[in-house]
């Protein structure tokens, strides 16, 4: 491959260096993948209203996000098992977000820990927190979060029973991923990946260590240990006992209806990001993009309405921002960077945002990101 035009580029080359299962981790949803398919056919179904003979010499991509300066409204989603699709891929993702001014997420199932993250980068980043049946654990994971300075707590809200992804259970899906024949072959075919990992200190769940059942690790598959970790009694009263916690913003993620937006907002949160889990939880939900007007709708202005799901370009973020976004999170649009050059690889996944998100502002006579509306869309 001789040049990186487009997010799919870094797909491609992700695929050839990361092993099938944990590609297939990252890049495929649950069920027959109809919501997936939706984030993205929604997206691209939406056309942009093109303007010309305007001034839009001076341009700016600038804006804040729970009143943090970014330079352009694009964060880095929190993904499990980041340090897996590249070694040490969360200090990886930090250092590129930290360097380019967006946020980056670290989630509850990273393999880097809290700490080895917090020590690798200058500033603070966000954590996202799964409250598991051990509400003291999670408790714990909050002071964690407090101890690292982290400015933003971000609950996932739609994982109380997980959504069944087949192709990690016909991967047979593991951490540390288990030796079969089948993935030996895979991996003897992935030197750079298996390399790094022999390499790095970061193989397990590092931030769950101390939490992890004797015997955990003999489980079948991630999905097994993971259903069996998550809560489904999982209720508006747990988030406000985290807020109860918790003294820095809170972001509520999950949320696909205007009602349950409500009940986040007065459960205290600071922003909800309308999210469908990456098209990884109930196949058959709306997309993102499709429920996004509805919540902004009936919450904007109390709090800061954000989406993620299928979002790849600088397009998709201006559609985003043009039906009542603040801002938009990015996951697989990163990983794929990550899983095809490491650090590197993130960071040409913001700038091909940025220069596509740029141009589509001066071709819809566009200057300022923060006026994005729906005016801007045919």
């Amino acid at each position: 491959m001789t040049a990186i035009t487009n997010n799919e580029d870094l797909r491609r080359l992700a695929m050839r260096r990361a092993p099938r299962a944990i590609f297939d981790y990252v890049d495929r949803g649950s069920y027959d993948e109809t919501t997936i398919r939706a984030n993205r056919a929604d997206l691209d179904a939406l056309k942009l209203r093109q303007r010309v003979m305007i001034d839009v010499e001076r341009r700016s991509l600038a804006t804040t996000m729970l009143g943090q300066p970014v330079t352009m409204p694009v964060g880095l989603a929190p993904t499990g098992l980041t340090g897996i699709m590249h070694p040490d891929g969360e200090i990886l993702a930090a250092r590129a977000a930290q360097a380019f001014g967006v946020p980056f997420t670290l989630s509850t199932m990273s393999i880097c820990s809290i700490e080895a993250v917090r020590a690798a980068v200058e500033r603070p980043f966000w954590f996202q927190l799964y409250v598991m049946r051990d509400r003291g654990f999670a408790a714990s994971l909050v002071e964690r979060a407090k101890a690292a300075r982290c400015p933003a707590l971000m609950l996932t809200a739609d994982l109380q029973i997980q959504g069944q992804r087949h192709r990690d259970i016909k991967n047979g899906l593991t951490v540390p991923p288990k030796l079969t024949l089948a993935n030996a072959i895979d991996i003897a075919t992935r030197p750079r990946w298996a390399l790094g990992m022999l390499r790095t200190p970061h193989k397990g769940f590092g931030n769950l260590a101390d939490a992890l059942p004797k015997g955990s690790g003999g489980l079948s598959t991630l999905a097994q240990w993971i259903a069996s970790q998550f809560d489904p009694t999982l209720s508006w009263k747990d988030v406000e006992w985290v807020r109860s916690l918790w003294p820095g913003k809170l972001i509520v993620k999950g949320i696909l209806d205007p009602d349950d937006a409500r009940a986040a907002v007065a459960a205290g949160a600071d922003a909800v990001v309308v999210s469908n889990h990456g098209g990884r939880q109930l196949d058959g939900a709306p997309s993102s993009i499709a429920a996004l007007p509805r919540i902004a709708d009936a919450i904007g202005g109390r709090c800061e309405v954000w989406m993620d799901g299928g979002v790849r370009s600088g397009q998709d973020v201006f559609k985003a921002l043009a039906l009542g976004a603040g801002a938009t999170l990015i996951g697989k649009a990163f990983l794929y960077g990550l899983g095809a050059m490491g650090e590197r690889g993130v960071t040409t996944a913001l700038e091909l945002i940025r220069k596509e998100l740029d141009v589509t502002m001066a071709l819809t006579g566009t200057c300022d990101v923060q006026n994005i509306g729906p005016r801007a869309l045919w």
